[in-house]
C-alpha cells in the first residue's frame, strides 16, 4: 500500500449523470418504502455504480435501514449525513479501496455494530500507517457552501470550521474520521482514540509521528528486549559491586576497586 499523502480531491461526482440521477432516485425510493437495506449496486447495476464516487446527502433521510451494502465500490467519500441514520447496524464498503477516510457523523450511528472495511486502505491504519493529508493546506469541502459542526451540529462555513482528524473505533473496524469543529470544547468532547494510534486530534502532514507499522513491529520488539536484558545485567552487576563493597568493606580503595574491577 502506498504511504505517500495525496491530496483530497474535493467535487467528485458528477451530479448531472444518469449514474447520479438513478442514485437519487433510488435513495428516494428505500425511504418511501422503509426498506431496512441500501444496496445501490443492486438497483443501478454494475456499469453505473461503477461511475458513483460519493453518496447523495439525502441519505439521512434512510432511517429505517440496518444495512448498508457497498462492497467493491469506487466511493472516494461518505457525506456526513450518514449520521442521521439512526437505524444502521451493519456497513459494508469492502474493497471500497479508495475510501481512506470517514465523517466523524458516523461515529453518531450509536447501533451500527458490525462493520467491514478495507483498513489496509485507510490513513493511519498500524498495518501500514498510510500518511493523513494536512488539512490547513488541503481542506475538505462536501457538497455545498455551508456544514455544521460534527459534536454539536451547529452550523458553519469553511472559513469558521476547524478541521481535524481523530481515528475512532466503530462496529469492528478502528478508522480515520474527519471533524469539522466549531470550538475548542468540542474537540475536547471527541472521543479519545485507541492504543497504538495517534492519541490526540491532528491536522495531519508529513511532520506527523505515528506509532510503528505492523511491519516494523517485529524490531521493535527485538530492541524492548535487548533494553530490558541490557538493564538486568547492568542491574546484576552493580548488586554485585554493593555486595563486594560491603563484604570487603576494610579494604584499602585500591584492592576494592581492583576487586570489583575483577568481576
Amino acid at each position: 500500500m502506498n504511504k505517500r499523502i495525496s491530496k483530497i480531491p474535493n467535487d467528485v461526482q458528477d451530479r448531472n449523470s444518469v449514474a447520479w440521477k438513478k442514485l437519487c432516485e433510488y435513495v428516494d425510493q428505500v425511504a418511501e418504502n422503509g426498506s431496512d437495506e441500501f444496496v445501490p449496486r443492486e438497483a443501478l447495476g454494475d456499469e453505473l455504480f461503477s461511475q458513483i464516487f460519493t453518496l447523495p446527502e439525502s441519505i439521512g433521510k434512510l432511517k429505517k435501514v440496518k444495512k448498508v451494502g457497498l462492497y467493491g465500490s469506487n466511493l472516494k467519500r461518505i457525506p456526513p449525513e450518514i449520521g442521521q441514520m439512526e437505524s444502521l447496524e451493519y456497513f459494508d464498503p469492502y474493497t471500497s479501496y479508495d475510501l481512506h477516510w470517514f465523517p466523524f457523523e458516523i461515529y453518531q450511528c450509536k447501533k451500527l455494530k458490525d462493520s467491514r472495511i478495507s483498513t489496509r486502505a485507510l490513513y493511519g491504519n498500524y498495518k501500514n500507517r498510510m500518511g493523513f493529508p494536512k488539512l490547513d493546506h488541503n481542506p475538505v469541502r462536501y457538497f455545498g457552501d455551508k456544514l455544521k459542526c460534527s459534536v454539536c451540529n451547529k452550523e458553519l462555513t469553511y472559513e469558521t470550521t476547524n478541521q481535524m482528524w481523530i481515528t475512532v473505533h466503530i462496529g469492528t473496524d478502528t478508522i480515520p474520521m474527519l471533524a469539522n469543529l466549531c470550538s475548542s470544547e468540542c474537540e475536547q468532547k471527541l472521543p479519545k482514540p485507541p492504543e497504538n494510534y495517534v492519541p490526540v486530534p491532528h491536522k495531519g502532514g508529513v511532520d506527523l509521528v505515528q506509532p510503528l507499522d505492523e511491519e516494523s513491529q517485529p524490531v521493535r520488539i527485538q530492541l524492548e528486549m535487548m533494553e530490558k536484558r541490557i538493564n538486568y545485567e547492568v542491574a546484576e552487576k552493580q548488586k554485585e559491586s554493593e555486595k563486594i563493597i560491603k563484604t570487603n568493606s576494610g579494604l584499602p580503595i585500591l584492592k576494592l576497586i581492583r576487586k570489583i574491577w575483577e568481576k
